[in-house]
């Protein structure tokens, strides 16, 4: 828990703020999500909460407070937001954005937030502001609280103003397939950026993300700043009187967003069913697991890579459990799906949540000791460094680095093609079948799980090198750009 205690001088007299403010972080996919409350009432708002809502039913359990309001700043991409299921638990009243036009309105009930809207949680005020750009119904929350008779203390921005950044205005147009929409987008943020620079300089931003999130190009680590600071550090905010300059700055070098982000959009947008609670799925016995094989339901193995080389289902897909597995699971795989998980006992619910919170709920159950399966198992081929060097340069070998583009572009083995990871699948053609391929990547985790995907694919003839670029430059091996 955070209580915000706030002392300033207005006219002669030392004032003080005082109010319930918890920020909650998903590091798997660097969404943050926020409890504000009011101390006396007991009563709180939830802002862009993620879908496993338990952590805000303990919060408010631990503080006594009573979650009467749950809201959110826009229509996310990133992540399937929990606040229908949070209204659903709690009776809270549902308020989100119905800025945006026609093409942009929730499509479920709920109380509608425009400019000006404001909300009072006891003595907390918190006051709409339609901030288009990154989406042309996002809102930012300005809270004050009412006893300090000064203008608001903090702005949550969601994916509206990052700290050292501001959110992309292409992922329409990339992600949902809104033609021609990104560069009105930018020119929306450019004006809301201006409009939003005149509130004070010590107003207090709280981002709905921070690095790693593909929602910009370089957020910060840092978990808030203040308007003053942007300013002062945030490209973003250096092109005043500048609107082209801004436009081609916001939408050069955008990340390639994650295939999930599509369905991202759609589902926060329409009805949908809700997951109260996080799913708890069937462990699988030998025979439940070989009728999922004999269907041909998809297993992923998040296993360490170094424990899927040893050994592995053939056909199966790699995705190694860490904190980018929500995004590389919606990067990578349909909807349509039906999924066995490959993990260990104590991963189950972790990988649960990671799960739910990209609403991929189809899970069939989870398989935690393979070795009792009673299948075939295959291993991985691996190449050395020494062997990989052998291979440079001829032309009977195919080397593929699986990172992104500016990866590659930063540095790269001289004479090694890039075809990134989440595009692999899409261009088989361009993989020999003729000859021995071999795939890298920086760590050796995509490296992994572009191996299964050709695999799956039936090209046989495959190596990994493992070590990646990591071990390259570790053995003053020189990069190309």
């Amino acid at each position: 828990m955070v209580v915000f205690i706030i002392l300033f001088f207005h006219g002669n007299k030392l004032q003080a703020q005082s109010y319930f403010f918890e920020r909650v972080y998903d590091e798997t996919l660097a969404q943050a999500s926020f409890v504000i409350g009011d101390l006396n009432t007991k009563e709180a708002i939830v802002i862009d909460p993620k879908r496993d809502i338990d952590t805000y039913l303990e919060i408010a359990k631990i503080n006594n407070l009573k979650i009467i309001k749950a809201t959110e700043t826009h229509i996310h991409a990133d992540f399937l937001s929990g606040s229908r299921e949070l209204a659903a638990a709690t009776g809270a009243e549902l308020l989100l954005s119905d800025e945006g036009g026609t093409d942009w309105q929730y499509q479920f009930p709920h109380t509608g937030l425009k400019e000006g809207s404001i909300i009072f949680i006891g003595q907390v005020e918190i006051s709409v502001m339609h901030t288009p750009g990154h989406t042309p119904e996002s809102i930012t929350f300005l809270v004050r609280d009412t006893k300090v008779p000064v203008t608001p203390q903090r702005a949550i921005t969601g994916d509206f103003i990052f700290v050292g950044d501001v959110g992309r205005p292409d992922l329409l147009e990339k992600a949902a397939g809104q033609e021609g929409s990104q560069e009105l987008g930018a020119k929306q943020l450019y004006a809301s950026i201006q409009k939003f620079s005149k509130l004070p300089d010590d107003l207090e931003i709280w981002a709905g993300h921070g690095a790693g999130s593909f929602c910009g190009k370089s957020l910060s680590t840092i978990p808030h700043s203040t308007l003053r600071e942007e300013k002062q550090n945030s490209k973003a905010f250096q092109f005043k009187n500048d609107e082209k300059g801004f436009v081609h700055y916001i939408l050069n070098g955008q990340p390639t967003p994650p295939k999930y982000f599509a369905m991202m959009k759609h589902l926060n947008k329409v009805d949908r069913p809700l997951l109260i609670q996080v799913p708890i799925h069937p462990t699988l016995n030998p025979t439940s697991f070989q009728k999922a094989i004999d269907n041909k339901l998809l297993i992923i193995d998040t296993r360490n890579k170094n424990e899927i080389a040893k050994a592995h289902i053939p056909g199966s897909l790699h995705i190694e459990n860490g904190k980018s597995f929500s995004t590389w699971v919606g990067s990578l795989i349909d909807y349509q799906h039906q999924i066995v998980l490959i993990t260990d006992e104590n991963h189950m619910e972790d990988l649960t949540r990671k799960m739910m919170r990209i609403g991929m709920d189809n899970i069939y159950g989870f398989v935690i000791s393979l070795n009792k399966m009673n299948v075939a198992l295959e291993k991985s081929d691996l190449v050395n460094i020494e062997e990989l060097k052998k291979h440079l340069n001829k032309k009977d070998v195919q080397i593929i680095d699986v990172r992104t583009e500016s990866e590659y572009d930063n540095g790269h083995i001289k004479g090694v093609e890039n075809i990134v990871l989440t595009s692999l699948e899409k261009n088989i053609q361009k993989i020999s079948k003729d000859k021995p391929v071999i795939v890298h990547c920086q760590s050796g985790v995509r490296a992994a799980m572009a191996y299964s995907i050709l695999r799956r694919n039936g090209i046989k003839n495959l190596s990994i090198y493992l070590g990646g670029i990591n071990e390259w430059t570790e053995q003053k091996n020189e990069l190309t750009r």
